[in-house]
């Protein structure tokens, strides 16, 4: 699976994150704004020294940003574990997962990947009880198809407070649970830690499983394979910086991170590949 973000897109959600106009980071980097809008529509850049001057205006680490940008750069593929199935779906030709973990008959849901259909077929199939419905964030695409899951079967769903105003239908309110950052969420025999990270969304929450042989965090739009979602609002974009890298990065590097769209990666990839990631 190729990566969510191309360099386009990391210079657009970096730039539009630090309120820069085009103009702003011409001047920044010494480079023509033409250039720099081109860039941002797609072009390939003319070779490593551009890269630099616009990671270094950015705020960004040069080498993986070149590693994305010249080197294209891809995770190792990353299996999820028997006890986690992954559920495609698309809007308006966007591609988006889900996930359901599942143990002991139960199954939990993360984000309903824009397509209730193959949820609802994946828990009759398998005859699987649905304890909760846990969403990363509350845009359509992970959030859309709530109301079929719950008239085929009534479980709490768990958002963000801040959040709850991006749904398109909101269930009743005694359905809807406000996770708190550590709080654990049982599904059969595992335990599925709730972890606050505003950014992408002001309400933003992933979701880890502290497995012993496959620790798991579920990501959502927070963080992509060398990239991060888009800070909605840009204000929250150094909020959505310190969820990923003292939050999500602040994990083991065991941990395998699986996002709402793109490829699965680990925090040990990030650490090294991601160029939003810094330690200070």
């Amino acid at each position: 699976m190729p990566l969510e973000d191309e360099l386009c897109d990391i210079l657009k959600k970096s730039r539009t994150g630090q309120g820069l106009s085009v103009v702003d980071l011409a001047r920044l980097t010494g480079l023509p704004g033409g250039d720099i809008t081109a860039l941002e529509r797609g072009d390939q850049p003319r070779d490593r020294m551009e890269v630099r001057a616009l990671a270094k205006a950015l705020g960004l680490r040069p080498g993986p940003l070149e590693q994305i940008a010249i080197e294209k750069w891809e995770p190792a593929a990353q299996r999820p574990p028997v006890w986690v199935d992954t559920i495609q779906g698309s809007i308006n030709g966007y591609g988006v997962q889900g996930y359901v973990v599942h143990d002991g008959g139960e199954a939990l849901l993360i984000d309903t990947a824009y397509n209730p259909a193959a949820m609802i077929e994946f828990l009759s199939a398998h005859r699987l009880s649905l304890v909760g419905i846990c969403l990363t964030h509350g845009h359509a695409d992970h959030a859309d198809g709530i109301e079929q899951i719950l008239k085929f079967r009534e479980a709490p769903v768990y958002l963000g407070a801040e959040d709850v105003e991006l749904l398109s239908w909101q269930p009743p309110a005694a359905q809807l649970k406000v996770p708190q950052h550590g709080q654990t969420i049982a599904v059969g025999r595992r335990l599925v830690r709730c972890l606050a990270t505003p950014g992408h969304t002001p309400g933003g929450i992933c979701y880890r499983v502290d497995d012993p042989e496959t620790p798991l965090c579920f990501v959502g739009d927070t963080l992509f394979a060398g990239s991060i979602g888009r800070s909605n609002p840009h204000t929250l974009y150094q909020t959505h910086l310190t969820s990923v890298r003292t939050g999500v990065l602040g994990l083991p590097q065991a941990y395998r991170l699986l996002p709402g769209h793109g490829p699965a990666t680990t925090v040990e990839e990030e650490l090294a590949h991601n160029p939003f990631y810094a330690t200070a």
